[in-house]
């Protein structure tokens, strides 16, 4: 059966294909090289490279060309399998919660395109209220991403009363925000909202780039939360010389002109700029896709991630701004030049309790950037989990690894006073 709706992803389509194929072309190219013993290996490559060439030397040239072929084409088919494979996969998020009898998350505060979204009913008065923060740049529902694989609806079957921050896409107003405006406006108006309607400070959890923003939130409210969870929240962005870090200032004035005509980013940039993190990921997960059986939970797991994957949101022109050009490029937060309404950002100041869950396998934030902040806040517990940073959240592991953990570290702070 084809898909409810057409899928765009993986995104950007043309860039996945333009690496595929060139990646497969360039065998034939590199074989004269290998046989002279001139191709360059990285280090951990090179015996495997010298056995190679052995096992070439003195075979005729004509077979091993044809083999080279033939196993070009079969990887190149096994990625378009699979890209066709995801592409008509029938899976649907909302399908999938309304089969399990889940209803959708109460409208609980919203502004502008800015939506607090409630997991337990207005009239309950028991639980521990949690505010979740993610990422602007990607969608919210990864925090309620499918049946059993939701970490709102967790919390809330352990108790808690949960509420989830769902940014979305800029509308004609935001598309004029920086970082002050989301962090020092619409988040502190949602925490605002979440004490107005419980009456109790909140534990604030930030995810990924929505951990920086709780970071800030924290520095200026922390009298009215409970405690801060950082879940790998970047914080020195040049730790560990990230990829983006040494390549960005070539492409940032192009991607800034482009942002400022447009008026944001667009969704198709930003996916860009993550996949030279690992540019041939896409070709092998989508081979490994080809292979799976559709109808198994694996395979309908991959899709309900590569869906949200490829639903990203842009960013305003200005927030983009602050996080190419400020974060990852001058490294303003690790560097003390951060700014909120004028007003530094300085995680030393944080004395609410707090728990830092950095994932030590970790590609997108790599452990040191987010070490950097639990580092800078005295009383912060850091966790380990060994984890990737999507995997914290909705893998098979992130139960136990992270959400108990979690769970545990909140039922042990100090009971909400009157």
């Amino acid at each position: 059966m084809p898909p409810p709706v057409a899928r765009l992803g993986p995104r950007p389509l043309n860039l996945h294909l333009t690496i595929a194929a060139a990646t497969l072309m360039s065998s034939p190219a590199a074989l004269p090289l290998l046989k002279s013993g001139s191709l360059s290996w990285s280090p951990a490559l090179k015996d495997q490279a010298n056995a190679l060439r052995q096992a070439l030397d003195g075979r005729d040239a004509a077979p091993i060309e044809a083999e080279l072929s033939a196993a070009i084409r079969q990887r190149w088919l096994e990625f378009l399998n699979g890209l066709q494979a995801y592409r008509q996969h029938p899976y649907s998020r909302a399908a999938a919660f309304e089969a399990a009898g889940l209803p959708q998350p109460r409208l609980a505060w919203q502004e502008g395109t800015t939506r607090l979204l409630g997991y337990t009913a207005k009239r309950r008065k028991s639980g521990r209220p949690v505010l979740a923060v993610p990422s602007l740049i990607n969608r919210a529902y990864i925090l309620d991403l499918a049946p059993g694989r939701s970490f709102m609806r967790h919390l809330a079957a352990r108790g808690l009363r949960p509420y989830l921050v769902d940014w979305d896409a800029p509308g004609e107003i935001e598309r004029g925000f920086d970082m002050s405006d989301y962090i020092a406006g619409r988040l502190e108006r949602a925490l605002d909202a979440v004490l107005a309607e419980t009456g109790e400070k909140p534990v604030v959890i930030g995810y990924c780039m929505g951990g920086t923003m709780t970071a800030a939130l924290a520095a200026r409210r922390q009298q009215d939360m409970a405690g801060l969870v950082l879940l790998a929240a970047p914080w020195d962005f040049h730790a560990d010389k990230p990829a983006i870090a040494e390549w960005l200032p070539a492409l940032l004035p192009g991607l800034l002109a482009s942002a400022d005509r447009l008026g944001e980013l667009p969704i198709d940039s930003v996916q860009a700029l993550f996949s030279g993190l690992d540019i041939h990921l896409a070709f092998r997960k989508f081979r490994s896709f080809a292979a799976l059986d559709p109808t198994s939970d694996k395979a309908t797991a991959f899709v309900a991630l590569e869906d949200w994957l490829n639903d990203g949101v842009p960013l305003s022109a200005p927030v983009a701004r602050d996080c190419l050009e400020g974060w990852y490029g001058r490294n303003d937060t690790a560097t003390g030049a951060w700014c909120i309404t004028g007003k530094t950002v300085d995680p030393a100041g944080i004395e609410v309790p707090t728990l830092a869950l950095i994932p030590g396998t970790d590609r997108i934030v790599p452990p040191a950037s987010a070490h950097a902040l639990a580092d800078a806040i005295a009383q912060a517990t850091v966790l380990e989990p060994p984890l990737g940073h999507i995997g914290m959240m909705v893998g098979g592991r992130a139960e136990r690894g992270v959400w108990s953990p979690m769970l545990d570290w909140i039922a042990g702070l100090p009971k909400p006073t009157p």
